[in-house]
């Protein structure tokens, strides 16, 4: 049986503009299990960022509940948010956002320096993580050492450090040629062959399919859900 990693229910989420209200979430319910490798889609002004958002305790819904891995994450305050990101949540960015003077070892490591563990420990996982996705030789490097798809696969290191429950990407190959999207999407596969929930927003109907279940967002509500494979 099937264990949810993400349950959420009847989520809204509102945003006061002047004297009006946007109600950019009109109740969302959205059941993600264990292991599943998801894309959420959407135009531009769908709710799928603000979804995204919510799924990634960057932002907390107006009404509704959220549960995360078994905890009530629609009811914690932002201390205990930021604890709950930088365990349960890997993030992978379009922008990469990596520290620009900053190797490629260090910039990987970070997450498990909030996390409070020991230089040792950091190094040896952070070394373990980029040699997973292809970079053992490229360690020492800076981002402007490297190409964009390399600089893509630290960032994909540094999401997998703190061995998460989820990763969350957001347009992961945005900023990428053809070329080097289909390498990061492999790289995707691989880590969801190896046992973790994937959660991919992106517009682009081919790097949607790279997963095996869409959901696509359009005027805040859920408008279709549909196993692909």
């Amino acid at each position: 049986m099937s264990q949810p990693i993400i349950e959420i229910k009847g989520i809204t989420r509102d945003f006061p503009l002047g004297s009006e209200t946007v109600h950019v979430l009109k109740g969302i319910n959205l059941v993600i299990n264990k292991g599943e490798y998801v894309a959420l889609m959407g135009p531009s002004g769908s709710g799928k960022s603000t979804l995204m958002n919510i799924l990634g305790c960057l932002d907390t819904p107006t009404s509704g509940s959220y549960i995360l891995n078994g905890k009530h994450v629609s009811e914690m305050d932002d201390n205990e948010l930021a604890g709950i990101r930088n365990k349960e949540i890997g993030f992978v960015f379009q922008t990469f956002n990596l520290m620009p003077r900053t190797t490629a070892l260090d910039n990987v490591a970070l997450p498990m320096v909030y996390a409070g563990k020991s230089k040792e420990e950091r190094t040896k996982r952070a070394t373990e993580v980029l040699t997973q996705v292809g970079l053992s030789d490229r360690m020492d490097h800076k981002p402007n050492q490297l190409s964009g798809g390399q600089r893509q696969r630290v960032a994909v290191a540094r999401a997998l450090v703190n061995k998460p429950s989820i990763i969350l990407a957001d347009e992961p190959t945005g900023n990428l040629d053809s070329k080097t999207s289909i390498e990061i999407m492999k790289l995707f596969g691989e880590i969801h062959a190896n046992g973790n929930t994937v959660i991919l927003v992106t517009h682009e109907e081919d790097i949607a399919a790279h997963a095996h279940r869409i959901i696509r967002v359009k005027d805040g509500i859920i408008e279709k859900d549909e196993m692909m494979k």
